[in-house]
């Protein structure tokens, strides 16, 4: 079965944000991975190099995520683009079909493709102007 969570965009202050998440739901990070760790680092201003790529935070049976959008990126953040829907599927099968059907007249920004930290993963903006993120990671 899919499962629907919130993903969260942040101008530099994801861990803030999250350390204040954690403080009021408990609980500990399931991932805390910064841009330094990861295999672009080489491509991003050191000032950069210690925001958070991605960050998890279990809550119930939800996942509460977040990054840091990084204008060296070009990444800009406005009311109504500082948060992703993010759907992860059982199946690429699954992710492809949703994928297919979520973008269908929309925008895709990252298509479906294998990723450098081990998820099949592709982004999109709907033709509602709402931003989706679809995963599948095998188990």
């Amino acid at each position: 079965m899919a499962s629907a969570n919130v993903y969260l965009n942040f101008l530099g202050y994801t861990e803030k944000a999250f350390d204040f998440y954690k403080s009021v739901f408990g609980g500990e990070y399931a991932m805390l991975m910064r841009f330094k760790d990861t295999s672009e680092a080489g491509k991003m201003p050191e000032a950069d190099q210690d925001k958070i790529m991605h960050i998890a935070l279990p809550i119930g049976t939800s996942i509460l995520m977040g990054t840091d959008a990084l204008e060296s990126m070009g990444q800009t953040l406005n009311m109504g683009n500082n948060f992703s829907i993010s759907i992860s599927t059982d199946s690429r099968e699954d992710a492809d079909r949703f994928f297919a059907g979520i973008s269908a007249g929309g925008k895709v920004v990252m298509p479906m493709a294998d990723t450098f930290w081990g998820s099949y993963f592709g982004m999109c903006t709907d033709k509602f102007e709402v931003q989706w993120m679809i995963s599948y990671d095998k188990k």
